[in-house]
């Protein structure tokens, strides 16, 4: 309803007030990829009745509504895909898996790190000030007078496997904790990794912090509100990853 109804009422005030918009939609319309890396005409492979599919399809809905506004009103939309972001001040319960790690590894009872799956599957992770200064540059790129918005994934396109994530986490804050396996949740996508080369050409814009800098700054955020408030470390890891 969000997606939907909500966009909605931002395309009717754009319509009214000839606003451009900047849609923030997500690899997750890209379901569990066929193709890889994902490119932004490929259309996906999305199971429209599974646990997931509120999200993954709210936003394709959203996406359709968009284009739909901009061929019958004009309205100079731009959309997104936004992959796996990650970085300070994200919450402790959020689901995902960089806050999830660092939420278990920093704890100190040296509790396993929750793997669900194997732990074979792979994302790929941006830094939010990378995601920002793509959404600006994005939102400010002179319009080419199309008729039907602008599609441009935004992320990371090195990708790296879940297990490789907790074990550099797990390094990083010098935690000697094992893994603990869960099943993988329905429909949860084995591989996630964005083709970022319409990025590169309109917009001039790659990713320019690396993993490692990043998390450094994500896990010391984290130590640190940890310090303040300890009862944020007795919170309970749920798995609900989403793409942002």
């Amino acid at each position: 309803m969000t997606n939907i109804m909500g966009t909605r009422q931002v395309c009717e005030l754009a319509r009214r007030s000839g606003a451009r918009i900047v849609l923030a939609s997500t690899s997750e319309v890209y379901g569990d990829p066929l193709e890889h890396p994902q490119t932004e005409c490929y259309r996906g492979n999305v199971n429209s009745t599974g646990p997931r599919s509120c999200y993954d399809e709210g936003k394709r809905g959203a996406e359709t509504l968009c284009a739909d506004y901009t061929r019958q009103h004009n309205i100079e939309i731009r959309i997104a895909r936004i992959f796996n972001t990650y970085g300070p001040r994200m919450s402790f319960q959020d689901g995902r898996v960089v806050s999830n790690f660092i939420a278990q590894a920093i704890r100190p009872s040296n509790n396993p790190l929750t793997v669900y799956g194997d732990g074979t599957q792979t994302r790929s992770f941006c830094y939010v000030s990378d995601l920002v200064r793509g959404l600006i540059t994005l939102m400010n790129v002179p319009s080419a007078g199309e008729l039907s918005p602008l599609v441009v994934n935004l992320g990371n396109p090195s990708e790296i496997s879940v297990l490789e994530l907790a074990d550099l986490i797990s390094k990083s804050v010098k935690n000697t904790a094992s893994v603990n396996f869960r099943p993988l949740p329905k429909d949860d996508p084995t591989r996630r990794c964005p083709d970022i080369s319409r990025a590169r050409t309109m917009l001039s814009w790659e990713p320019k912090v690396s993993l490692e800098e990043g998390l450094e700054k994500t896990i010391n955020d984290f130590q640190d509100r940890a310090r303040l408030d300890p009862n944020l470390l007795t919170i309970d890891i749920v798995h609900q990853e989403a793409a942002l």
